[in-house]
């Protein structure tokens, strides 16, 4: 029997196998073992131990077309990073790090900018357009009125998104949206371990509609600068590689450097001044971590 994990918790392993139901699993040792973890998205083959209880084990993991490291979930298609307007505005240094993250494991990333409702037309039109220039799918909408919403589902249809954002932007709310029974899934998948409904403690993998998953994970907006050096940051900033190779100096990393096409880029209006704020920022305390480091 096939299915997918949509929950790992405790050991535990729920896969929802189509015309079935979910079941809740545990992974052979063998996968130990060998090193190998069964993660959410996973497409896994089960073998029942108990079908009145719907208790099985993971046998055999197929093969991933993809995997993040950071959240651990695989087969993910693409990235939904969502920020709010208003309460709490959004900070250009957070959501940049998000995109960092997401484009060192080369995944496509979209940008849905929430409680449009809160704020005027201008203000949502100045963030998204900063991501527009920088190369990034916008949206700005209103999960609770339901407005702006139906461009956002036609970027989720048929794919596997992993929905990331810091706390209060409305992450559950959009969910919901989307999936109206995830909640009631949610109890269904830890009945057995007492947990209670819809804590974003561990990735989740809901299915919206006929081959559209939606992927709640935990915070991570932790940025840790140990993971890389700081000359790989200039090349995680998609609207700065136009201008690469094209300063005076060669491998200008393009903060003191005399010369400098990019700084000349942001002079002239051609690059955002926010992004390349944060870059200066974030290498900053790259170059302050490596001191530490070596």
């Amino acid at each position: 029997m096939t299915g997918k994990i949509v929950k790992g918790i405790a050991g535990f392993y729920y896969v929802k196998v189509v015309g079935s139901g979910i079941y809740e699993c545990r992974a052979k040792g063998i996968f130990r073992k060998e090193g190998i973890k069964p993660l959410v998205g996973d497409d896994v083959e089960i073998e029942l131990t108990h079908e009145k209880d719907m208790e099985a084990n993971i046998v055999h993991i197929l093969p991933r077309k993809s995997e993040l490291y950071r959240p651990q979930v695989a087969n993910v298609d693409q990235a939904l990073l969502i920020f709010a307007l208003e309460d709490p505005k959004p900070g250009a240094g957070v959501l940049d790090r998000f995109l960092i993250q997401m484009e060192r494991q080369d995944l496509p990333v979209k940008i849905c900018f929430n409680k449009n409702d809160l704020t005027d037309e201008a203000s949502a039109s100045e963030w998204t357009g900063i991501y527009k220039d920088a190369g990034y799918e916008t949206f700005a909408c209103s999960v609770k009125n339901g407005i702006g919403l139906e461009p956002v589902k036609q970027v989720l249809d048929k794919k596997t998104t992993v929905i990331a954002g810091p706390s209060g932007v409305g992450k559950s709310s959009f969910i919901n949206h989307f999936v109206p029974d995830a909640e009631m899934e949610t109890g269904q998948t830890s009945k057995k371990l007492g947990k209670g409904k819809n804590t974003t403690r561990h990735s989740e993998l809901f299915e919206a509609w006929e081959e559209t998953y939606i992927c709640d994970t935990p915070g991570f907006t932790s940025f840790e600068h140990e993971e890389m050096e700081k000359e790989e940051l200039r090349f995680l900033f998609p609207e700065f590689l136009p201008y690469e190779g094209k300063c005076r100096f060669d491998g200008c990393v393009h903060v003191d450097e005399p010369g400098c096409s990019l700084k000349e880029a942001v002079a002239e209006g051609k690059v955002r001044k926010q992004r390349y704020a944060s870059y200066v920022q974030i290498f900053g305390e790259l170059k302050e971590a490596e001191k530490h480091r070596y």
